[in-house]
């Protein structure tokens, strides 16, 4: 297992490092960042190294995607397209959605089959790091309910809109810069003289727990060519890779749980995302100029913007998934809209060195479907609609790519108060769906799919919205699908992978669970996962900014854990 050597090359500081650090954290994505830099800044006597596989030399390629087999490619994206390698991780791709986890998401019910391990209290208790978590993502004060926000006049989202089962002040986005973390946290990082950055370095052995939990080194492999493998001795290990590595390394490390009875049977398992897209239009009944169909700005510059979400005690009563329902352009590739202008942003992202500029290829591909359709439709649209098919895409550019707090988004404006209805959707946590190794011991392979609660939910809660929008006079629901049919169209056009979670979840015991309420692994004294994976739900929240909270207040735990195991003088000396 290689030679025990204490680990020097691949740094990016040229600082003195020591023989053992006090903590070694696996992954530079937005959690790996915001620990190390928390930790680090409010334990300057203590030794932090940073471990990322990507380097600044790295080709368009890497053996960690190349070796990721995705079993159900219509609903799962491509291994390049879900994560990032390198400083920053995914938050290079990142569109910048911050959005909060609800209570509901932290309760049991009968359609998740017992499979909400959240335990208890966590709620109440993670809603105590937002401010610092918030402070990390730029996205101004941490308030998700514009009931809540001082000086921002709260209306209906559209005219004659009437507060009942359906909650449209509660759920609210905001929008970070967005936040590239390794570009903006390159120099604070560098200027911490007890934070040491290692790049090119690939995670793989974990020395084995003595009878106490305790691992006392990892061993990595440095550069392209998997030369030999060195050791990092540390007091605490966090592994924050992501989920698709973290689970990885876990799996092939089974050791670590030699002092349980087994493997935690849920490792690998209960792999969980969102189901989204847009089956329907909402048609409004009142002033098109009442409806906020685009983004509100806070007090202090950052982008709001509001969703449709069904209140906890009518999900609760009527066995629903947590879903969130937002106001959405037509469909860019169909030039029935229309429009000039997303005409000639659709035409914009199927150019191949211009489209790769504009957006992701996860997010590029919900615009253009994959789809090279009607270019000659598309440019009547533009002749028809000039000069606007021009300048509001230029006025959409200039505030997108120029500003320092970039627009998040493209929303258009309907004259005929006529928006595409898109949802974001809960996942029942199903063992099926799952990470594995391959027999090779490498490759990891993925099952993901769909099941029949999580597309019956989301037909019932479109049901359930238009019966109620039609009960207000407030407006009604335009299907672009027979009924019949609306189970096939939500199965071919929902498409994750992005949103990782379930496969390391939190739980009471390690017979529902891989990491305890602490994040720390069963099993073991000093291994902990800071990832989407441990959370055991998906709610209706993108995760990335819970995973911050959690990444905050796993800070504060080890540096609690630190004073509690450090000798009285030198606490007194502190």
């Amino acid at each position: 297992m290689g030679t025990g050597q204490q680990v020097h090359a691949q740094q990016k500081h040229s600082k003195e490092q020591p023989d053992k650090y006090d903590l070694c954290i696996i992954g530079a994505g937005p959690a790996g960042i915001i620990l190390a830099l928390e930790y680090a800044r409010t334990n300057p006597v203590k030794q932090v190294v940073l471990v990322e596989f990507g380097s600044k030399r790295q080709g368009r390629t890497n053996r960690l995607d190349d070796s990721i087999e995705i079993r159900n490619t219509l609903n799962h994206h491509a291994p390049y397209d879900c994560t990032n390698k390198g400083m920053g991780g995914s938050s290079a791709t990142w569109g910048g959605r911050c959005v909060m986890y609800d209570e509901i998401d932290f309760s049991d019910r009968p359609v998740l089959n017992e499979g909400c391990t959240w335990p208890p209290g966590i709620w109440e208790e993670v809603k105590k790091f937002r401010q610092q978590a918030a402070g990390y993502f730029e996205c101004g004060r941490p308030l998700f309910n514009l009931n809540e926000m001082q000086g921002i006049e709260v209306r209906p989202i559209a005219e004659k809109f009437k507060k009942n089962d359906i909650l449209e002040d509660t759920v609210v986005e905001r929008w970070s810069m967005p936040t590239r973390f390794g570009k903006r946290y390159a120099k604070e990082m560098a200027g911490i003289t007890n934070l040491h950055i290692m790049q090119g370095c690939e995670a793989r052995n974990f020395t084995p727990p003595d009878k106490q939990g305790a691992v006392a080194g990892l061993y990595v492999q440095t550069g392209s060519h998997r030369e030999e493998l060195v050791m990092i001795k540390a007091a605490q290990f966090v592994l924050a890779a992501g989920a698709q590595e973290s689970t990885r390394l876990l799996l092939r490390n089974t050791l670590l749980f030699r002092n349980l009875e087994c493997t935690p049977p849920a490792l690998g398992r209960y792999y969980q995302g969102h189901l989204s897209g847009k089956i329907a239009s909402v048609r409004f009944t009142g002033d098109p100029g009442k409806t906020d169909y685009g983004f509100l700005r806070d007090l202090d510059g950052t982008y709001l913007r509001r969703r449709f979400q069904f209140s906890t005690s009518f999900l609760k009563a009527n066995n629903l998934l947590n879903t969130a329902f937002w106001l959405d352009n037509p469909l860019y590739y169909d030039p029935q809209h229309r429009s000039g202008a997303m005409s000639f942003m659709y035409l914009a992202m199927l150019m191949p060195i211009l489209g790769k500029k504009l957006a992701p290829p996860a997010i590029a591909h919900s615009i253009t479907n994959g789809k090279k359709t009607g270019i000659g439709k598309h440019l009547l649209n533009i002749l028809r609609d000039l000069p606007g098919s021009l300048f509001i895409p230029a006025s959409i550019f200039f505030r997108r790519y120029c500003l320092k707090r970039k627009l998040p988004g493209v929303f258009l404006y309907s004259p005929q108060n006529r928006y595409a209805l898109h949802f974001h959707a809960e996942q029942v946590p199903y063992s099926g769906n799952r990470m594995k190794l391959a027999g090779d011991g490498e490759t990891l392979q993925i099952s993901y799919g769909l099941t029949t609660p999580d597309i019956d939910s989301i037909i019932q809660l479109h049901k359930e919205l238009d019966l109620q929008l039609r009960a207000m006079g407030c407006g009604e629901l335009e299907y672009w699908f027979p009924p019949a049919t609306l189970p096939d169209a939500i199965r071919n056009m929902s498409k994750d992978g992005l949103h990782q979670c379930g496969t390391t979840r939190m739980a009471g015991t390690p017979e529902n669970g891989v990491v305890d309420a602490n994040l720390k692994l069963w099993g073991t004294s000093n291994i902990y996962v800071c990832s989407s994976s441990v959370f055991p739900t998906s709610g209706q929240a993108n995760p990335t900014f819970l995973l911050g909270v959690f990444a905050v207040r796993l800070a504060a735990h080890l540096a609690k854990g630190d004073k509690v195991n450090r000798p009285a003088e030198q606490l007194v000396n502190q």
